[in-house]
């Protein structure tokens, strides 16, 4: 049997590893044990599992495989962080990030090969879209960066290339081996799903999960998120912020992380963090303010550093967690919005640069952007 054709262990919860030791003819705690070779022990060769009997150490070694992503590039940065360009078993490639920091260690991962969701700021849209990742791909990610480093991020952020609530199914089945204790440990504050608010997903995310979710807001108003986050225009503001405060209940612990990228002159006005205030007021929230990563022909600048600072000190006041992320890996392309593999688009958009968005300007609704500064 070809390699790539044989079942890829990643793809398999712990349940789906006891039901392939029992189809084999084995017993389901031998399942288990397969599940921490793979997952917590990262062993790669069937016959160093040494609990396992060795009649099924051999049919595992003849009929399964252990997916592995090919590393095409790896880059590191002066700060530490390492970009991964990861190849797939059909030559497409994502990225993935790891950030060190003192106190804790991020993993950035992707759930789709590029991005339908053409959000203006993101290097990733540009790419357009090819296909979801499956759940060993988005595995494969984790496993790959613990094999590397010799043990587990402590944090793993679903922040790379792609919508993961537009990979529902295999984000949720990932995710759930990144927490399992026979796997990587994590807790449901140490997995954050991002997204750029998918929201029939969100409620659906509810029912069957309680990892973090943070959200990619980037405007305070409809008018403007349009034009920025174009999945806005089928789910606006009045449909997230209620599925977002739905997401919350029953845990007294938790914030919904709000990401905002600062565009000079787009959204950065005190005028805008009032507003701001004001949409979020009763969410228990934490925004996180995100310096704009350039890259070629986006046609925005990064928010000067005394107008971020400003701007979080107005949300400060008004009583908001808020903080301005570091910016990581930006001379390796590695920080936020700038994840690029190499995508075959088949989403047939358009991908040529858009124009600035000018104060003025009509958006799809009709409602005219208003100016950036009072």
């Amino acid at each position: 049997m070809a390699a790539h054709a044989r079942l890829d262990l990643l793809n398999l919860d712990l349940r789906g590893c006891e039901a392939l030791a029992q189809s084999l003819g084995c017993k389901p705690f031998h399942g288990r044990n397969l599940f921490k070779w793979v997952h917590k022990h990262g062993v790669d060769d069937f016959d160093a599992m040494t609990d396992l009997p060795k009649a099924l150490r051999t049919q595992l070694a003849e009929t399964v495989r252990i997916g592995k992503l090919a590393v095409a590039a790896e880059q590191p940065s002066a700060d530490g962080t390492v970009k991964w360009l990861l190849e797939l078993d059909d030559g497409q490639r994502v990225e993935t990030v790891f950030i060190p920091e003192e106190r804790r260690t991020t993993l950035c991962v992707s759930s789709q090969v590029g991005c339908a969701l053409d959000c203006r700021f993101c290097a990733t849209a540009r790419q357009g879209f090819n296909r979801n990742l499956g759940t060993g791909e988005i595995v494969a990610q984790v496993r790959h960066a613990m094999q590397r480093l010799g043990k587990t991020p402590s944090n793993i952020v679903l922040m790379g290339m792609g919508e993961p609530l537009a990979n529902f199914d295999a984000v949720v089945a990932a995710t759930d081996v990144m927490r399992d204790d026979l796997a990587y440990m994590l807790s449901k504050y140490r997995v954050t799903l991002s997204t750029s608010g998918i929201v029939p997903n969100i409620y659906r995310l509810a029912e069957v999960s309680d990892i973090s979710l943070a959200v990619s807001l980037h405007a305070p108003d409809n008018a403007l998120r349009d034009e920025l986050v174009p999945i806005n225009r089928k789910y606006p503001l009045e449909e997230l912020i209620p599925a977002c405060r739905a997401y919350l209940r029953g845990d007294s612990r938790r914030r919904i992380t709000w990401e905002y990228v600062m565009l000079d002159g787009v959204n950065d006005s005190i005028a805008q963090a009032k507003a701001l205030i004001r949409l979020l007021e009763g969410t228990p929230s934490k925004v996180n303010l995100i310096p704009f990563n350039p890259f070629p022909g986006s046609g925005f600048d990064t928010t000067p550093p005394e107008r971020v600072e400003a701007f979080r000190q107005r949300l400060l006041r008004a009583g908001l967690v808020a903080t301005t992320r570091k910016t990581r890996g930006e001379e390796i392309a590695a920080a936020c919005g700038q994840l690029v593999g190499r995508v075959q688009d088949r989403s047939r958009r358009l991908v040529a640069p858009p124009g600035p968005i000018v104060a003025g300007a009509k958006t799809p609704r009709g409602t005219a952007v208003q100016p950036a500064r009072p």
